[in-house]
């Protein structure tokens, strides 16, 4: 493995290309077989998985630090990313720095009937953890530097793609020079924006909610309990998640104007408002750190694959984060095509074409279109005063809560039990 770590970058890109002062001819070429562009924690998931199948990798990433570091991300993982990270070898690191949560409690606003969820209604030892994106990002970025066939790269900044027929060139800044990567095939983990995505013109659909999320860490009175609950109110569901130390992450769901005015809140005024939301079963509450918001989407894409490109992660899809499905799509994502790529090889077939690519294509949108339409689902029955739609969604919440086929079946689904399991095929 390769790390090179540029320094500011004195050189000025034009938005479709190179400055005209960079003298292309003399700019460097260097063959690999697979290009990420994106080391967050699917991106670099993405280049690990990889490693071991003697192809040459590189893994680019344009920021020294990402946002959801800045912000302080945390996210509930579930048991088909933990059998993920396993397969990686990586969970025994990463067992010691997480939490797990043994209950989920699932109610709506002030209504006394509730859901609870416990791992014998599954027949497994726990229901899943929780992790910071620094503990999951620092796990990976380890990893990566015992990868011999990896070369990773930050900050490094992809400033033209030009996909040919037999491979895609990229032309790269690391801010003390410019050099240009010819790959066999170009992963896309360049988040929701991405701009690879926007380059070739894969149409996306989906819409802007109503709603964005603000997100703090809270130091309750009394232990957690390895309990995470999601509670439905009309302006958008908030959820507890449990931390090591007895801290909690909250993901407070509301409209977008009220998020704005919680965000403005002093700590005793924000502290105030957050109780009316949490409860008192914890005790009296404590801010750590400063809370912070992101809005809410929904996207897909219309498709994954095009000869030479894949999308993995929110460059391919995001959903809304009831139930903490979008990292765990991810995560899923990179395993899979991971598989496809690792199959292909065995049978002595160009991973890099279309026909290759469409595996993971149909393998993978078929189950995120699941779990997207069901996160909108949930949002969109339990965000409304509708008094029909009231009466049906606690009839449901009775039944999820009475009937076992039922609540074992949707207990699967949140937790990534359903569908095709990837397997990697690691040395």
């Amino acid at each position: 493995m390769v790390l090179m770590q540029a320094g500011p970058n004195p050189l000025h890109s034009c938005e479709n290309g190179v400055n005209d002062a960079v003298d292309m001819a003399a700019i460097e070429i260097t063959a690999v077989d697979i290009a990420i562009v994106g080391g967050g924690i699917v991106g670099s998931l993405m280049a690990c998985a990889l490693e071991g199948l003697g192809l040459r990798v590189i893994l680019l990433e344009a920021a020294v630090q990402s946002a959801a570091v800045a912000r302080g991300q945390a996210y509930s993982i579930n048991l088909m990313s933990r059998q993920i990270f396993q397969d990686l070898g990586l969970w025994q690191e990463l067992r010691s720095q997480i939490e797990t949560y043994h209950q989920v409690q699932l109610s709506d606003g002030h209504y006394s009937g509730r859901v609870t969820f416990s791992p014998s209604d599954i027949g497994q030892e726990t229901l899943g953890y929780v992790a910071e994106h620094r503990v999951l990002l620092a796990a990976l970025q380890k990893r990566l530097q015992t990868c011999q066939d990896v070369q990773w790269y930050w900050p490094a900044q992809v400033l033209a793609t030009e996909f040919q027929q037999e491979s895609a060139l990229l032309t790269v800044n690391f801010g003390e020079k410019i050099q240009q990567f010819r790959s066999r095939l170009v992963i896309a983990a360049d988040g929701a924006r991405s701009p690879l995505r926007e380059q070739v013109g894969i149409p996306t659909y989906g819409w802007q909610y109503w709603q964005s999320c603000v997100v703090a860490f809270i130091k309750p009175e009394q232990f957690h309990n390895h309990t995470a609950y999601e509670r439905f109110q009309t302006e958008g569901p908030f959820a507890i998640l449990p931390l090591p130390g007895n801290i909690c992450r909250i993901v407070w769901t509301t409209s977008r104007t009220e998020a704005d005015s919680i965000l403005k809140l002093d700590k005793v005024e924000f502290l105030t408002a957050l109780r009316k939301r949490y409860g008192d079963q914890m005790g009296e509450l404590d801010l750590i750190g400063e809370p912070s918001v992101f809005p809410v989407r929904l996207l897909h894409s219309s498709r994954y694959v095009l000869p030479r490109l894949a999308l993995i992660g929110d460059a391919a899809h995001c959903c809304h984060p009831v139930g903490g499905q979008g990292i765990n799509l991810g995560i899923r994502d990179a395993a899979a095509l991971a598989e496809v790529i690792a199959i292909a090889g065995e049978r002595g077939e160009a991973f890099e074409d279309l026909t290759v690519l469409k595996r993971y294509e149909r393998w993978r949108m078929k189950e995120n279109l699941v779990i997207l339409a069901f996160t909108d689902l949930l949002t969109r029955a339990f965000s409304n005063r509708i008094l029909p739609v009231m009466i049906v969604r606690r009839l449901g919440l009775w039944l999820l809560e009475s009937v076992q086929p039922i609540k074992s079946l949707t207990l699967k689904l949140m937790l990534g039990l359903t569908g095709k399991a990837p397997h990697l095929k690691l040395p």
